[in-house]
């Protein structure tokens, strides 16, 4: 799995996004009613400015299971706390280690389940339904989801057409972050397309700041790097059948894609450290020497999904002055929107546990933590306005925007041993690959090894 938090397991979508994500920060008004609840709950219907009922649950009590931790968990714990008050219902979290599949199945054999997991992948949803352990949303729940998301967010939670999940939260993982005063300096603009791309990274070079970190210490970045390429260049029914083994990672559109990686990864001074110094850069550290060090950091750009916000926030630089971000460039006709989320599923069934995934459905819950930021909803009707600062504003926008034209991140509908495991598969190849970027055939026969390996198919 990608971390101790799944905000850095979340991706996945495809849409002509560019022009939204890149002129949205002066289009983030949105009208809507106070969804702060004031009302002490306790009773059957909804409080003044809610939008759902939930039933009277006084002496019901449900543990909730996440991997959530810190101020994630924290804000989570709020949304949990009106439960509480509006149903008179008692909710513990209970915190999971990762992978979450592997906690819940000690706890299933030890005859404690939670009540509710939220779970980061749509295999492990589909694994939960195997085991016998995921029970369906029921009426009202789906109810909820019908009003509040697109049919595809929807769909990502059934497993042979039965609605078992419900997508309480999102990330939005094709944007790169920039340093403001390093592009300023180098003249360099947004770019909306790859080659765009590569001039900014020219004039921010001929600048003298190294223009890109790469996180190539931890495998999943690289991942992502890969997926967006793939996506907007090969196409969305491409991307479905690699995500599969449909098709082999030796097929031509995936030997297009790592070349055109490689026009950056293989550019030892557009890297911060080159290929090995990127090699041994973690994820935060990747983010945040882009934004230590003035107008001189160690690179001008990083790429990955909106929870980077976290790890800018450990630095002296500011979200929407300081940092700013785009949307990661069309390399084919259509730039990638590559999202994802978790998912919350009922362990055991219960009227309390059924009321809580409605809850969890609706705009009410996802507006709570929306409103205390790191966090991202794919519910459509949570207003804009909710999101505390334009850019997060601008990257749940775009994320709603892109409608039922999404795809999930593909090395999480991987089996984990191809795309969810430190040092092997996937992870690896593509470390590998950053290792030796002329190597692109030699890259795609590890990948099709270890795919072959994994999903028991030979593609």
């Amino acid at each position: 799995m990608r971390s101790k938090s799944s905000t850095f397991r979340t991706d996945r979508a495809v849409t002509t996004l560019a022009a939204l994500l890149a002129g949205a920060l002066a289009l983030t008004a949105c009208s809507s009613g106070d969804n702060d609840k004031k009302d002490s709950g306790r009773k059957s219907g909804a409080p003044t400015g809610s939008t759902v009922t939930l039933p009277e649950l006084n002496g019901a009590h449900l543990e909730v299971a996440a991997v959530w931790t810190g101020g994630e968990q924290a804000n989570f714990k709020k949304v949990l706390a009106e439960f509480e008050k509006r149903t008179g219902a008692k909710v513990t979290f209970v915190p999971a280690q990762d992978p979450i599949i592997n906690f819940l199945g000690s706890k299933i054999a030890g005859g404690q389940p939670p009540d509710v997991a939220l779970l980061p992948q749509p295999g492990a949803i589909k694994q939960a339904v195997q085991k016998g352990w995921a029970k369906p949303v029921g009426p009202e729940g789906r109810k909820e989801l019908a009003k509040n998301y697109s049919q595809g967010w929807q769909d990502i939670g059934k497993v042979d057409g039965k609605q078992y999940g419900v997508y309480y939260k999102a990330a939005n993982k094709s944007l790169i972050w920039y340093n403001a005063k390093v592009f300023e300096n180098a003249g360099a603009q947004e770019p909306k397309t790859w080659q765009d791309l590569l001039t900014a990274s020219q004039a921010v070079y001929d600048s003298g700041v190294t223009p890109f970190s790469v996180a190539g210490a931890d495998g999943w970045p690289l991942t992502d790097w890969f997926e967006n390429i793939y996506l907007s260049q090969a196409g969305p029914e491409k991307y479905d059948q690699l995500a599969q083994h449909k098709i082999k990672w030796t097929d031509p559109s995936v030997r297009q894609a790592l070349t055109t990686l490689a026009r950056i990864w293989g550019k030892k001074d557009y890297l911060a450290g080159g290929q090995s110094g990127a090699l041994q850069t973690e994820f935060p550290q990747s983010v945040t020497q882009t934004f230590t060090g003035g107008d001189q950091p160690k690179s001008a750009m990083v790429y990955e999904g909106d929870f980077v916000q976290v790890n800018i926030g450990e630095t002296k630089a500011k979200v929407g002055t300081d940092a700013k971000v785009f949307p990661f460039p069309a390399v084919g006709p259509a730039a990638p929107v590559v999202s994802g989320g978790d998912a919350a599923v009922i362990l055991k069934d219960s009227k309390a546990a059924q009321a809580l995934v409605t809850f969890l459905a609706s705009p009410d819950a996802a507006t709570i933590q929306a409103k205390l930021g790191g966090y991202l909803s794919p519910n459509k009707n949570v207003p804009v306005t909710a999101y505390p600062n334009a850019v997060q504003q601008k990257i749940a926008k775009a994320l709603i925007a892109s409608g039922d034209d999404f795809r999930f991140d593909m090395s999480d509908q991987a089996p984990q041993a191809f795309g969810g495991t430190p040092g092997k598969g996937e992870w690896k190849d593509l470390q590998d690959f950053l290792r030796n970027p002329k190597d692109v055939a030699g890259a795609q026969a590890k990948l099709e090894k270890d795919a072959a390996a994994a999903y028991g198919n030979g593609g």
